[in-house]
């Protein structure tokens, strides 16, 4: 087969595509003819299409309709889009003053989630900085009454998690408590949670007598919680849109929902997004989980720097509009990291 055969087979598959996301029908070889320019005639075009048929890009649905794509089709059609069109000045624009209206780190990834379900029209989700790439910021310590402590742990990503802290004896809140206070910042403050427990521990053997034991019970909430089991949570927004093409998926829309609903299903999607530069799209059975065979997964990193914070991402049917989703969760993930970055 000449290369100039190979080239227009190609052009024919990426057209079926792009009719068939557009319309959701199937594609005919008169309709290629009319809508595109391709340079050949209607039997060319039917030839063609039933060497991509014969090769599992396309198929038939009924002996006299049109052509679909295959997952096959999809994944070759998703792998020569070379660039990632750019968004115009006036999205950007859009983009960036909504997500700066967030007042904190949870709000800021709540609106990126609802603002690129409305942009795809699929589910959106993103995960919360995991606390394993944290670095202690700062750590608070509140007097809750004479044996116990509030402990607030704020990272560089702007996360806060609290934690009591059952004290063995009482503790003096105008002097105790704003010595240990400054004692676990001299020495967390800068550090991830792993050293910072460690370096908590250590802290414990020569913390002054009165404070030795508030400090290792401080040390042992830091590593038993926060960093043993850690809580990687998602936001999600957009699952309505799911219902538009319920009958796309193979198991139903109960099924993909209740994955959806599993974090750890999600964290694995997203977990494979470890590229703050590329998206990374997943089609079909290239999904793990047998709940998510019939859809699609588009995602990427999100983060300050070169410093990977999570991963956000859109989960919706083979069928989606793929140059345009990869667009949008591209966009939307640069801008949470500059906004975060600020």
């Amino acid at each position: 087969m000449s290369s100039t055969t190979e080239r227009r087979r190609k052009e024919v598959l990426r057209a079926i595509v792009a009719d068939y996301v557009a319309s959701q029908e199937p594609v005919g070889s008169k309709a290629l003819v009319e809508r595109h320019k391709l340079g050949v005639s209607s039997a060319t075009i039917r030839n063609d299409m039933a060497v991509l048929e014969a090769e599992g890009y396309i198929a038939q649905q009924h002996a006299s309709s049109g052509r679909i794509p295959t997952e096959k089709g999809y994944r070759d059609f998703v792998d020569g889009i070379s660039d990632i069109k750019p968004l115009s000045r006036a999205e950007r624009q859009a983009i960036l003053e909504f997500l700066e209206g967030g007042v904190d780190l949870e709000d800021v990834l709540r609106r990126s989630v609802e603002l690129l379900s409305r942009l795809t029209r699929q589910v959106a989700v993103v995960q919360l900085p995991t606390l394993q790439v944290s670095r202690v910021r700062h750590v608070e310590l509140v007097p809750l009454a004479d044996v116990r402590l509030l402990l607030v742990l704020i990272t560089d990503t702007g996360r806060v998690e609290q934690r009591h802290v059952e004290l063995a004896a009482p503790i003096d809140a105008e002097d105790d408590v704003p010595r240990l206070r400054a004692m676990l910042n001299r020495v967390l403050a800068g550090k991830t949670l792993t050293d910072a427990s460690v370096s908590a521990a250590d802290l414990a053997g020569n913390a002054p007598p009165d404070l030795r034991d508030p400090v290792l019970r401080c040390a042992t909430v830091l590593v038993e919680t926060l960093i043993e089991r850690p809580s990687d949570r998602l936001i999600l927004a957009g699952a309505s849109n799911l219902s538009r093409v319920d009958a796309e998926f193979p198991g139903g829309l109960p099924s993909v929902l209740e994955a959806l609903e599993k974090q750890v299903v999600v964290l694995k999607l997203l977990g494979a997004a470890r590229d703050l530069h590329r998206v990374q799209v997943s089609i079909g059975e290239e999904n793990q989980d047998e709940s998510l065979r019939g859809t699609s997964v588009v995602s990427t990193g999100y983060g300050t720097g070169d410093a990977i914070l999570g991963g956000l991402g859109v989960v919706g049917p083979t069928s989606m509009d793929y140059r345009g989703t990869m667009t949008s969760v591209a966009a939307v993930a640069r801008y949470v990291g500059m906004v975060l970055g600020e």
